[in-house]
């Protein structure tokens, strides 16, 4: 029987490692090691939930009457505390939720392990794999992502060009702040902005707008 529980955890661990590296590859806040203990850990608490307290039950003249799901029952409450710590709001931005859905149906991949269900576990793994690399391909080619942009200009006309620019190429500007430097001898205007560009062009859009426009400097792009 303990072989038997050391193959289930090798599969869980396996499974979880395969989301693991692909959300490592995407550089994504959790990769192959959350994801492999993840998958690791529920597989455990699920073999201990269904296993761990069969010696009680028997005892003579015990009368015990166990749950046998209440163990693993806390793992799918538990896993939220790490979902939630991956996912921030930043600029008007949620991101992160993909990792965190990620992890929680790892632990639901580990549990199924834990089970000895390895035909559905697979089965869950591949699903998942597709869906994230499906859901990368759609967004780089035709979703929108929000970009922020700092960048200096000499000259108010310079700025009026840069967000008329934007506008013509379709760039949904979403916040825009501008404040005069005027501590040296050329004073000169810093300009942060918020713009919605498509994702598979965005380099190359913004730049090429700067790069044609003699002055302005871009300071960052995030």
């Amino acid at each position: 029987m303990t072989a038997e529980f050391i193959l289930r955890l090798f599969a869980a661990a396996i499974m979880g490692g395969a989301i693991g590296l692909e959300r490592g590859y995407r550089a994504k806040e959790a990769g192959f090691r959350t994801h492999f203990l993840v998958a690791l850990g529920s597989a455990l608490f699920m073999i201990i939930s269904q296993f761990g307290f069969m010696d009680i039950l028997h005892h003579q003249g015990i009368n015990v009457r166990l749950d046998p799901s209440r163990v693993a029952a806390q793992v799918v409450s538990g896993i939220g505390f790490i979902g939630a710590g991956t996912i921030i709001f930043q600029k008007h931005v949620v991101k992160g939720l993909t990792t965190a859905a990620g992890l929680w149906v790892t632990a639901a991949i580990g549990m199924t392990c834990g089970s000895g269900l390895y035909t559905l576990a697979i089965t869950a793994t591949v699903m998942v794999l597709i869906c994230l690399e499906v859901l990368n391909y759609v967004l780089q080619h035709f979703g929108t992502r929000n970009v922020a942009i700092t960048f200096s200009s000499p000259s108010l006309d310079f700025v009026r060009q840069v967000l008329d620019r934007f506008r013509h190429d379709g760039m949904g500007i979403d916040s825009y702040n501008m404040r005069e430097e005027d501590n040296t001898d050329h004073p000169h205007y810093t300009v942060s902005i918020e713009v919605k560009v498509r994702r598979d062009k965005y380099e190359s859009r913004i730049l090429g707008i700067m790069e044609e426009l003699d002055g302005v400097k871009i300071e960052s792009i995030e």
